[in-house]
């Protein structure tokens, strides 16, 4: 945790005290007469688990005539106010304390401070220059300091200054964060406690996500009738988030004059994802890319559990931890491998290999854990020794899934004190002995564990680390933690950018992908005479390999916040900002040399200076308008902790620099095709000229290219909805096509219902993988495994010999072992017409290399049949010719007319002239057409 320590400089005439500055817990001088107020800040300080008495405005004989918290959410990255107006309507000078506690993770940005006219302005520097500045001041004997106190997940800036009655004193704070995405859902925190009552209380939350948002609720912990109270105002956009409670109900009860507002106020709310491929958002000359894919099979894990069994976890520590093993050990599915460790002066391992997380030995563990007696030291080098050595001798083996996750959690409440007690040589050992492909994650129990040492060995072993607060919520803190890394989806994430387009980068690379959770990336764009911005992230699934790609228009979305009143501006040049700090911070705890060390600082200084932050190496100086007065915002040592410790990104170390590829995109030049398409509803603009007009009734529409003799066939499909066509069977290749059918919303004016495709399918029997693209999404399934993709992105999947490339909001291509291409077409309609629907249409070549044993709809015209048109003449209708086709023994009446090919254009098609087959192409088919129709979309044609 950090420490951080707000010194008040100001000069009030006859009024002036002075109060020296506190760091780490410690005073370095006191005044008379202040005893009992250092007493207090003494008692806050103390390293506890329990809270601080807290209130928001200190002070007795004082009037709180406003309150106001104001947030304003853009893109996850939340700018928020703090505000009050305060006067000391006693008889006698007094010091009123102005105390906001803010989320660990947030950087100070701003505090200002009237007090009867005086105007003190903030502005960050480095903490040398601040200190400097305001020890200058010191030494005139005009200061004030106080200390914030610990909390589990907040911090509190806290501030007082000595004023003579009938002061009037306004504060204002001002904080940044980005919002981490957990468990599916981003969760705002503010901390309400004023401690008394207030004429004017207000919470304002502003939401504006340029994708929409999912869902918003509230939580609080005032009480239900404040839910009532909260008013929530959604679009599909934006989102206010209102509470303005009078002063009566601000009261415990009716006649109380103690307030009920007293802890945390909760906003949590999820975006809408049309795709897996990811958000990007360019604004103000930076971009952001926020990556949470969904619909994906979950990874395999292997885990190590090493658990601190020392005398120091005896009691409520140890009960809670085997509370929570019970649950996690539930969670594990036969496709997951465990063991557990139990530490402390000795090591012991319930299971010397991996086991299978089989519910027989799921059974064993927890009985195993339940007899755990904790005494002794705490031996934490040999223990982590010995589970990475379990980890590896499962490699070597080749026991492990080289697509699974391999992880070890750790959960300690002490420093080593058996064994190697040296932190730096442990943290040595254990990163000379993990592999690339193991992760390491540190959950600390307490304040008595080295939370740093925790951290650090974590963030160089491609995990993280979280303080677990032993109170009776602890075996909860271990669940839910368990939960956020229990669902890996995605492994060896990168995210790229075309060469030439972007510049400062921040960590593109990522070793693993946890469900519920979010990938960002940040940095500048470059100028270009493109108006549009690519990314590419690549990414190995539980048994398929991914390219996304997604892109947007760099102007569109500073357009859209020009028009939002309460949305952030600045948020991508912030949200970059907060990331490379944060970031940096984490490389400078690691960083090997003090040259390297005094070079990242130099990074962060500049960085937190230029973007007005509040970090461990910056302090926040605050001057009155005519720079006589000051005060300063410091963030002293934390002792248990280092000077760098405070802020953390949740965001994996990078592991190699930022790579920016020339994209490569699929290029594929279809050789002739065999086409299979549903007719497009007709519209003005797809319409051909009207001596081209076709009108054909049934569908689907088939047309088929017989390459020998430069002919193109069609044939309607007069089916119903839901009947399933097979297009291709070739038990020979393991390949089948096929395709189902959905009708209009209503019949036509003739009574007819019009029938399309609305999916799919080509299933690859070998592998027992299918791959469905409906209107909606394109589906992968290999029979244990479900992955999902929209149309919204580009993507190129590769599984088990078939490679899938989609097209945004276009086609989607299937090729099995190279051999066997099926393209599939996306039209979209109007949502709103009355009778026509989304559908697709499919065009498969005719050089597929199929066995002797295809057939199908499409199949049987892998071989060319010998077709012979004659007769031909003037039809009824004069713009149509009609003539004679002998195929198949068979002399069919044929006409001709003009049909559509939209491979090249979606919209409005080329023009495809063909001899049309009356009757569901009977006579030009084998068998009558319903010999076609199959019971699933996975099904082999079976005709006698």
């Amino acid at each position: 945790m950090r420490t951080l320590s707000v010194l008040a400089l100001l000069l009030l005439g006859q009024w002036s005290h002075c109060f020296e500055f506190v760091i780490d817990g410690e005073w370095e001088g006191e005044t008379s007469g202040l005893k009992t107020h250092h007493e207090r800040h003494k008692r806050a300080i103390l390293t506890s688990e329990e809270e601080d008495d807290f209130e928001a405005i200190r002070g007795d004989d004082i009037t709180v005539k406003s309150y106001k918290v104001e947030s304003r959410i853009t893109s996850r990255f939340a700018h928020t106010t703090v505000r009050s107006s305060v006067i000391n309507s006693g008889s006698k000078p007094q010091s009123i304390g102005f105390n906001v506690q803010i989320p660990k993770r947030a950087f100070i940005t701003n505090f200002t401070m009237n007090v009867n006219g005086i105007t003190f302005v903030g502005s960050v520097k480095e903490k040398t220059v601040a200190r400097n500045l305001y020890t200058q001041a010191k030494a005139k004997g005009k200061a004030a300091g106080i200390v914030r106190t610990n909390s589990q997940d907040m911090e509190t800036f806290k501030t007082e200054v000595h004023v003579p009655p009938g002061s009037h004193i306004n504060f204002e704070l001002h904080y940044q964060e980005m919002m981490h995405r957990k468990l599916g859902v981003y969760e705002h925190s503010l901390h309400l406690q004023p401690g008394r009552l207030v004429p004017q209380f207000q919470v304002d939350v502003y939401i504006y996500e340029p994708n929409g948002i999912s869902f918003v609720e509230t939580s609080n912990a005032f009480g239900e009738r404040f839910h009532g109270l909260t008013k929530v105002n959604t679009t599909k956009e934006k989102a206010h988030i209102v509470l303005r409670p009078t002063m009566q109900q601000q009261r415990k009860c009716e006649n109380c004059t103690a307030s009920a507002l007293d802890g945390l106020f909760k906003v949590t709310y999820d975006v809408e994802r049309d795709s897996n491929a990811g958000e990007l958002q360019v604004s103000d000359g930076h971009f952001v890319q926020f990556f949470a894919p969904s619909n994906l099979t979950p990874l395999p894990k292997n885990i190590v559990f090493v658990i601190d069994v020392s005398g120091s976890m005896w009691g409520v520590k140890m009960k809670q931890t085997v509370e929570a093993m019970q649950t996690i050990l539930d969670d594990l599915t036969m496709d997951d491998y465990f063991s557990i460790i139990d530490f402390n002066h000795n090591v012991r391992c319930w299971s010397e290999d991996l086991v299978p997380g089989s519910s027989i030995q799921v059974g064993e563990a927890k009985s195993y854990i339940k007899g755990i007696k904790p005494n002794g030291g705490t031996n934490i080098n040999e223990a982590l020794m010995k589970a990475v050595q379990i980890l590896l001798k499962a490699s070597d083996q080749r026991l492990i899934d080289p697509r699974s996750i391999s992880m070890i959690i750790l959960v300690s409440d002490g420093d080593p004190t058996v064994g190697e007690i040296k932190l730096s040589t442990i943290q040595k050992n254990v990163k000379r002995v993990m592999k690339e492909e193991f992760s390491l994650f540190s959950l600390g129990i307490g304040f008595d564990v080295d939370y740093d040492f925790l951290e650090r060995i974590a963030m160089e072993n491609r995990g993280i680390a979280q303080r677990i607060f032993a109170n009776h919520a602890a075996s909860e803190q271990l669940r839910r933690f368990y939960r956020q890394v229990s669902s890996p989806l995605l492994r060896q994430i990168t995210i790229q950018f075309p060469e030439d387009t972007v510049t400062d980068v921040t960590h593109n690379r990522f070793d693993k992908f946890f469900s519920g959770s979010e990938l960002v990336v940040a940095g500048k764009v470059l100028p270009t005479d493109s108006t549009t911005l690519t990314s590419f992230t690549t990414a190995s699934a539980a048994s398929m390999d991914l390219t996304l790609e997604t892109e947007t228009e760099i102007g569109e979305l500073d357009t859209k916040l020009a028009g939002q009143q309460h949305s952030f501006t600045g948020f991508a040049r912030q949200m970059w900002a907060y990331i490379t700090v944060n970031q940096l911070i984490s490389e400078r705890s690691l960083a090997p040399t003090a040259a390297k060390k005094r070079k990242i600082t130099q990074r962060i200084l500049t960085l937190a200076v230029e973007h007005q932050f509040v970090t461990p190496l910056t302090a926040l100086l605050v001057e009155s308008e005519d720079n006589m007065e000051r005060l300063l915002a410091d963030s002293p040592k934390d002792p248990k902790q280092g000077c760098c410790s405070g802020q953390r990104s949740s965001c994996q170390p990078s592991h190699g620099g930022t790579l920016l590829p020339t994209p490569v995109h699929l290029n594929y030049s279809p050789p002739p095709w065999v086409q299979v398409t549903t007719k497009p509803p007709p519209s003005e603009a797809d319409r051909p000229p009207p001596e081209h007009i076709t009108i054909v009734e049934n569908d689907p529409h088939f047309i088929v290219h017989l390459p020998r003799i430069h002919m193109d066939i069609c044939f309607n499909i007069d089916s119903k909805p839901g009947h399933i066509l097979n297009l291709v069977s070739d038990p020979g290749t393991g390949v089948t096509v096929n395709g189902q059918l959905v009708g209009s919303k209503r019949p036509r004016s003739d009574a007819k219902t019009s029938t399309y495709f609305g999916a799919i399918s080509v299933y690859y029997q070998p592998e027992g993988l299918s791959v469905t693209a409906s209107t909606e999404r394109i589906t992968v399934h290999d029979g244990r495994r479900n992955h999902s993709f929209t149309w919204a992105a580009t993507a190129n999947i590769t599984q088990d010999g078939v490679k899938i490339a989609i097209v945004k909001d276009s086609h989607v291509t299937v090729s099995v072992n190279a051999n066997i291409r099926v393209m599939v077409l996306l039209h979209r309609v109007w949502k709103k017409h009355p009778i026509n629907v989304d559908y697709l249409g499919i065009y498969i070549p005719t050089d597929n290399r199929y066995s002797s044993l295809v057939h199908g709809l499409i199949g049987q015209f892998s071989i060319e049949p010998e077709v012979r048109v004659y007769n031909t003449h003037q039809g009824a209708d004069p713009l149509k010719e009609e003539a004679t086709m002998e195929v198949k023994g068979h002399q069919l009446p044929v006409t001709r007319g003009w049909q559509k090919d939209y491979r090249q254009d979606s919209k409005r098609g080329s023009d495809i002239y063909c001899w049309f087959v009356h009757n569901s192409g009977k006579g030009f088919i084998d068998h009558h057409y319903t010999s076609y129709i199959v019971p699933h979309l996975d099904s082999f044609l079976q005709i006698a």
